[in-house]
């Protein structure tokens, strides 16, 4: 051997580099944390005594890792799924970036793409038609009954040859009557997905909304009753389902056991996207999903001692809910036969400290109502050319789908003409007699008080 390769440590001799002398810092340390205390609004005098408490010698290793990625041993994003797991009664739980990161991935695993059609009710937030467009489907929509949600009577004649997919969207802490759905999509061979992102917690016949169809997907969010920043949860109880799901918001595969492997059986592997939910996110949603059981059961304690003590009246009709004890109902609906007189009830019950209100025939846009969801309706592309309408493959298909004020004629209705009391989870026993006297007290000044009325429980 050659004195050259001698020297080599490879070959017995001394290393080159030992050990780095460098002392390393925390790619995210103190600074970092202290910002994050900054944004949950802890007072000045509080931030100083934590500057003055922690330095980045305190940090476990070198710092954590606020990324869900390969190899980064997660373990707040685990504990997010498994709780999502147990709290939705489900086999599979995958943490995402947002509800709508959810409906996309969701979308996709159900086979919406160039060609398609989903059914999405006509009262709803935007999000979900334009999941279905993200995914390269076209949204047909179908209009809605007393309860808000998707008619089941209505669903059959919106269905096409070109349908794949239903997606009932349980909205303002109800939930759709998912029986007649299920049973008219599996006659048709549909995939029902449901977007629970108003509604998370909600149940149906003693199954959390979610959990009934194939897919289901929750905003777990700063906006909606639980979830601090933004986030997103997918479910199902279908392997393959779950496994497009995550081909789909994983990196095109990098979920898998090998991630650079070959299909491990046709179609596992395709393009896919990023919504995967961070550690932080999943460190504050892990509470925030652990706290859904309590705040919804405060919810229903109180709406129905609300509802319990109402009077019916001929003139009033209330939202039409499909399972009483599943509804979470942090939002009492219900329906004055005219629209003045909506607003002269609104009005009153806001003067009496109640907090109501109702939109009128008259009201502004809302993405709320399919009439309005014009990032769908005008039927762009996000270039020219490339809208989903105008896709060879669908025209080839026979689809034509159109969009017009009127298609939805009970949407629009009850869409303005309802009035929306807010029930708080922490109203007192005190405070909740106090608003059903209210709403009796303004219900008994302008409408008639009759056995034959609609109740309320």
């Amino acid at each position: 051997m050659k004195k050259k390769q001698q020297d080599l440590a490879i070959s017995g001799g001394s290393k080159a580099f030992p050990k780095m002398t460098g002392k390393v810092q925390p790619k995210v340390g103190v600074a970092e944390f202290l910002s994050i205390a900054d944004r949950f609004g802890f007072k000045p005098v509080v931030l100083q005594r934590l500057r003055r408490t922690l330095k980045d010698s305190d940090l476990a290793g070198n710092g954590p890792h606020l990324g869900r990625y390969y190899g980064s041993k997660p373990i707040k994003g685990e504990e997010f799924e498994a709780l999502g797991r147990k709290v939705f009664g489900v086999k599979y739980a995958l943490g995402v970036s947002s509800g709508t990161g959810a409906l996309h991935s969701a979308f996709v695993a159900a086979g919406v793409g160039p060609g398609t059609e989903v059914v999405c009710p006509a009262l709803g937030f935007a999000a979900t038609s334009m999941a279905v467009m993200l995914a390269g489907g076209v949204p047909v929509f179908c209009d809605v009954d007393a309860s808000l949600h998707l008619d089941p009577t209505k669903l059959d004649a919106c269905i096409t040859p070109r349908t794949v997919a239903v997606a009932p969207t349980h909205c303002w802490s109800s939930m759709a009557d998912l029986a007649p759905i299920l049973r008219i999509a599996r006659k048709r061979g549909l995939k029902v997905v449901e977007d629970c992102a108003q509604s998370p917690g909600a149940s149906y016949r003693g199954k959390c909304v979610g959990s009934v169809g194939d897919i289901g997907c929750y905003s777990i969010s700063c906006y909606k009753i639980i979830g601090g920043g933004e986030g997103g949860m997918v479910v199902t109880n279908d392997k393959r389902l779950f496994d497009r799901i995550r081909q789909f918001a994983e990196g095109g595969g990098l979920w898998r056991p090998d991630r650079f492997g070959p299909e491990r059986y046709e179609g596992e592997l395709f393009p896919g996207g990023n919504y995967r939910l961070s550690e932080l996110e999943a460190a504050v949603n892990v509470i925030q999903l652990g706290k859904l059981n309590a705040v919804c059961n405060r919810y229903r304690q109180a709406s129905r001692r609300i509802r319990s003590q109402l009077a019916s009246f001929d003139e009033i009709t209330p939202q039409t809910i499909h399972d009483a004890e599943g509804a979470i109902g942090y939002m009492l609906r219900f329906f004055p036969s005219t629209v003045q007189l909506s607003r002269t009830i609104a009005d009153a019950l806001v003067a009496e400290g109640i907090s109501a209100a109702t939109r009128g025939a008259e009201h502004g846009p809302d993405w709320h109502l399919s009439r309005d969801m014009y990032p769908v309706t005008l039927r762009h592309g996000s270039i020219p050319g490339g809208s989903v309408f105008e896709d060879p493959r669908y025209i080839a298909r026979g689809g034509r789908a159109e969009y017009r004020v009127g298609q939805c004629p009970v949407a629009e209705d009850l869409f303005g003409r309802e009035v929306m009391v807010t029930v708080d989870q922490y109203l007192s026993a005190r405070d909740c007699d106090a608003i059903a006297r209210g709403m009796n007290k303004v219900f008994r000044a302008y409408c008639t008080e009759s056995p034959r009325g609609a109740r309320w429980l």
